[in-house]
Formats: structure tokens, C-alpha cells, sequence
């Protein structure tokens, strides 16, 4: 895809809708002050350089969540913005395992929680997400899966 003028290529990303064996769901919360407090997000984050959208999924779920799992399946892959080439691949991950968070400063207090499906989409359609690819990966892991 070749860029349009004022595009601003920026690294693809990858988020995971992670479920448990009861259909629990893993969110993450925290604090943004800028965007008017406490919302929910679920794992996930830049690609780097070198990286598969799914490896850049499996690496985030580990580090933000402390969860590995052991089946995979992609959702989609969706453009961020227009402004943009870059996309966000959406994940589903089950049977996870669920270990210690390893967590970057800006990351200290993200807070894991898990939640029934039916629960967090009624957070997303609340509006207690912050970013538009969590509520959408939600979406997608429910009808299909």
C-alpha cells in the first residue's frame, strides 16, 4: 500500500482477547488522568521490529496480563486510523496459564481482572474502554467463538 500525503506510518499492533475454560475474559485497568480516569483495556501494544502480529500478541499477553496460552486464533486485522498505514491484528488466545505480570514503568499499575463476556461488552458498550480495538476484539471473539 503506498502512502498518501501526510500519512504517518506508525508500527502495526496486536491485541488479545484472552479466555479462561469458564469463558472469563482477561481486562486490564488503570488510571488515565488525561482521558478522565479508570477504564479497561485488554493486552496488547506496538509490534516490534522483526516480530509477527502474533508474536507481538503472545509477548504482550505475557508481559501486560502474566498469561500464556496454549491455542490461538486471529480475529482480524483492522486499520488503526486513516491517518495511518498502520493496522491492529486481533487475537483470541484459550487455555491460558496465567503468571507473574512483567510489567514496564509506565505499566505499574495495570491491574488484571477477570470478567464474564457478557460483562465486559456491557463495559464496552458503557463506554469504560479506552480504545476502540478492545471492545471490537470482544465483539468478534464472542460471535464466532
Amino acid at each position: 500500500m503506498s502512502e498518501m500525503p501526510g500519512d504517518r506510518p506508525t508500527r502495526d499492533a496486536s491485541v488479545v482477547v484472552a479466555r479462561d475454560a469458564n469463558g472469563f475474559v482477561a481486562l486490564l485497568s488503570a488510571m488515565f488522568p488525561r482521558h478522565g480516569g479508570e477504564h479497561l483495556f485488554l493486552p496488547g501494544g506496538r509490534r516490534e521490529d522483526g516480530e509477527t502480529p502474533e508474536e507481538c500478541a503472545r509477548r504482550e499477553l505475557k508481559e501486560e496480563a502474566g498469561i500464556t496460552a496454549a491455542r490461538w486464533r486471529p480475529l482480524g486485522t483492522y486499520a488503526i486510523t486513516l491517518a495511518t498505514t498502520a493496522r491492529v491484528h486481533l487475537y483470541e488466545a484459550r487455555d491460558p496459564t496465567v503468571g507473574p505480570q512483567q510489567l514496564t514503568p509506565t505499566e505499574q499499575d495495570f491491574k488484571l481482572s477477570w470478567w464474564p463476556m457478557a460483562d465486559a461488552l456491557e463495559a464496552a458498550v458503557q463506554g469504560r474502554f479506552l480504545l476502540p480495538a478492545g471492545p471490537l476484539a470482544l465483539l468478534l471473539a464472542d460471535r464466532t467463538g
